[in-house]
C-alpha cells in the first residue's frame, strides 16, 4: 500500500555533513508518523529520530541529539534527515519507517510501531 525509498547516502569524511530523504509513494496519505533507524554491523537495530505528520513532535536518539535533524514536507510525501558532524560510530544503513494511521500528532521512538519501511540506504564515515 505504501512504498518507502531511501536516497542520499555515501561516504562523508568525519566531522562533514550528509542529507537523507525518503520518499513516499501509493497511499502516503494514509501515513501519520515518520522515523529513521539505523543498523550497523554486529549491532541492533537503532533509533534515530521521528516525526509527527503534523511536524510538531520530534524525537531523537541519544547518539545523535544536537548533530541530526529531522524534517518532513507532506506536499511532496517526503522525509529527510540531514546529518551534521558525522562520526565513524554513525556509519550504519539507514533505514526509513512509515505508520498507517490519521493521528497527526501521534510518534514513536519504537520500531514495533511501524507499518512500511524502505530498503535503506548506506552511510560510511571515514577517520
Amino acid at each position: 500500500q505504501v512504498r518507502l525509498v531511501e536516497s542520499g547516502g555515501g561516504l562523508v569524511q568525519a566531522g562533514g555533513s550528509l542529507r537523507l530523504s525518503c520518499a513516499a509513494s501509493g497511499r502516503a496519505f494514509l501515513i501519520d508518523a515518520m522515523g529513521w533507524f539505523r543498523q550497523a554491523p554486529a549491532k541492533e537495530r537503532e533509533f534515530v529520530a521521528a516525526i509527527s505528520r503534523s511536524g510538531d513532535n520530534i524525537y531523537y536518539g541519544d547518539s545523535v541529539k544536537g548533530r541530526f535533524t529531522i524534517s518532513r514536507d507532506n506536499g511532496k510525501n517526503t522525509l529527510y534527515l540531514q546529518l551534521n558532524s558525522v562520526t565513524p560510530e554513525d556509519t550504519a544503513v539507514y533505514l526509513c519507517a512509515a505508520r498507517e494511521g490519521l493521528n497527526s500528532r501521534y510518534t514513536s521512538t519504537h520500531f514495533q510501531d511501524y507499518d512500511y519501511w524502505g530498503q535503506g540506504t548506506q552511510v560510511t564515515v571515514s577517520s
